[in-house]
């Protein structure tokens, strides 16, 4: 599977999206109202969010904290639509794929993730916010 697939795989539930950015759920529907993440969405409705995503929100926190508003943040970062390279993928194929990974497996990608540090024209996964999930 190739890098940029499993970056922009629909994976994560909001529920470990709040604990990995510290954000409430709250925030992370705005953001997405505001059309600056656009997680995929389920059959029953459920949103579900990639690497990238959590990649985008850990950025927007960042900015927020640094007193940047909603208007320079889409300044800064632009909306993402569905046809996007940075779109979250939820398709028959990355569907079979999201159902097969378990749960140490996940663990594994994400924390590959973050050992890989910065890749070209993008951030990193804020490794201070993400650490405490791994002993």
């Amino acid at each position: 599977m190739s890098d940029d697939i499993r970056r922009n795989m629909a994976l994560f539930p909001i529920g470990i999206v709040m604990k990995l950015t510290d954000l409430t759920a709250r925030q992370i529907r705005y953001y997405e109202q505001h059309e600056l993440v656009m997680p995929a969405r389920t059959g029953g409705n459920q949103r579900l969010y990639s690497f990238n995503d959590v990649e985008r929100l850990l950025q927007i926190k960042d900015l927020i904290e640094k007193g940047v508003n909603i208007a320079g943040i889409k300044q800064v970062l632009l909306p993402v639509d569905q046809t996007s390279d940075e779109a979250t993928v939820l398709n028959e194929q990355t569907e079979v794929k999201r159902k097969e990974l378990t749960d140490s497996q996940l663990h594994k990608m994400l924390k590959q993730q973050l050992m890989t540090g910065k890749r070209p024209g993008q951030v990193s996964l804020i490794q201070g916010e993400l650490s405490r999930f791994y002993h």
